[in-house]
C-alpha cells in the first residue's frame, strides 16, 4: 500500500527540484550551485542527485520545453510573408529569451551533447534558424556574407552584454541589437571580417558547456 505514496512523493520532489532549478538558473545562469537548488527545493543533496545524477539532466528537465518553443517560433518566422521581418522577429525573440532568463542566455550559446533531450530540439531550432537566414538572404535583404554560425556569435555577444548590464541597464541589449540588425541588412556598407568558422564556433559552445559543468 505504501508504494504509490512513495511514487507520489518522488514526483513531488522532482517537481520541487525542477522549479527551484528554473528559478536559480534564471537568476544565476547554468552555473548556479546545485547545493543552492536543493536548499531552495527543501530537499537534501542526496535527493537531488537521485532524481538528477548530473547537472545536464537537471538542465534538460528545466529547458527541454523552452527549446521546443524556439522551434515553434522559427516556424512562425518562416511563415511571415516578409522574410526580413521574420528574420528580425526571430533574432529579437531569441535575444529577449536571453534577457529574461540567464539560464537561457547560457543555454542558447552552449552545446550539451550529454543531454540528448536538449540536443534534439536544439538541432531542430538551429535548422529552423538556418532556414530563416537563407530565406532573408534569398530576398536580398540580409547581407550575403552572414553565415549560419554567426547567429551563435550574435547570441554570445548578447549574453555577455546581459551579464554586465542586466541589473543596471536592462534595456541596453535592445539598443545593441538594433545596431547589429542595421549592420546585417543588405547592402553591406562595410565588408565583414573573415568568419571564425563553424568548427571554431562549435568548439566555443562546447567549452562553455564544460565551464558550466555540462560537458
Amino acid at each position: 500500500m505504501s508504494e504509490p505514496a512513495l511514487r507520489s512523493d518522488a514526483a513531488r520532489n522532482r517537481q520541487l527540484l525542477v522549479d527551484a532549478a528554473r528559478a536559480a538558473f534564471a537568476e544565476r545562469g547554468l552555473e548556479a550551485p546545485l547545493d543552492e537548488i536543493a536548499r531552495r527545493a527543501g530537499v537534501g543533496n542526496a535527493t537531488l542527485y537521485r532524481r538528477f545524477p548530473t547537472r545536464c539532466a537537471l538542465v534538460a528537465a528545466v529547458f527541454a520545453e523552452t527549446l521546443r518553443e524556439v522551434v515553434t517560433a522559427a516556424d512562425r518566422a518562416l511563415a511571415d510573408p516578409d522574410a526580413w521581418a521574420g528574420f528580425v522577429g526571430h533574432v529579437t525573440f531569441l535575444c529577449r529569451l536571453q534577457a529574461n532568463d540567464r539560464g537561457l542566455a547560457d543555454l542558447l550559446t552552449a552545446a550539451i551533447p550529454a543531454a540528448p533531450e536538449l540536443e534534439g530540439p536544439r538541432a531542430r531550432a538551429y535548422q529552423g534558424m538556418s532556414e530563416v537566414i537563407e530565406r532573408a538572404q534569398a530576398s536580398g535583404e540580409l547581407r550575403p556574407d552572414f553565415r549560419h554560425e554567426d547567429i551563435v556569435i550574435v547570441l554570445m555577444a548578447n549574453a555577455g552584454l546581459l551579464e554586465r548590464t542586466g541589473t543596471d541597464a536592462p534595456t541596453a541589449w535592445q539598443r545593441h541589437l538594433s545596431y547589429v540588425l542595421a549592420g546585417l541588412r543588405a547592402p553591406a556598407l562595410v565588408p565583414a571580417a573573415p568568419p571564425a568558422g563553424e568548427e571554431a564556433v562549435v568548439n566555443a559552445m562546447t567549452t562553455l558547456a564544460a565551464r558550466m559543468g555540462c560537458a
